[in-house]
């Protein structure tokens, strides 16, 4: 069962925040920008679990989201390339000022912030998802 999260988990979730801008705006959804410390945060890793590895998530996600992972993993084998941490610093500049773990924005596809969540509660993925529905973007 595992692997076939981790499969739908490849398929959805990008680390092109620009790419992902871009495809809101042509299928009208909505972005969900996850701050993650995923081999070091352990709140990260219990929300991946608990909320963005679930059926329920990846569905609706797939229907109404955008997602996209920054990821600022620690470990040497984790290392990401130079443009993606690049990319993920700006983000983390732009939306993750605090430097919080984990960081959730949910943003409209201009990149403008309707939601943020701070750390990880546990949530589950129909409270989550009811949150991201109750925001004025969400159509």
């Amino acid at each position: 069962m595992a692997c076939v999260a981790i499969l739908l988990l490849s398929w959805s979730w990008q680390t092109n925040f620009e790419k992902a801008k871009t495809e809101a705006k042509l299928n009208h959804k909505l972005i969900l920008l996850n701050f993650s410390g995923s081999d070091w945060c352990v709140p990260c890793m219990q929300m991946q679990r608990e909320i963005f590895l679930k059926e329920e998530f990846n569905s609706f996600a797939s229907n109404h989201l955008e997602v996209v992972n920054a990821d600022f993993p620690r470990l040497k084998k984790n290392r990401l390339s130079k443009e993606l941490v690049k990319q993920n610093d700006a983000l983390a500049d732009q939306y993750n000022k605090e430097g919080q773990f984990p960081h959730t924005v949910l943003l409209d596809a201009d990149g403008k912030v309707l939601k943020t969540w701070d750390g990880y509660h546990g949530e589950n993925p129909q409270t989550f998802i009811q949150q991201i529905e109750a925001n004025e973007g969400y159509r």
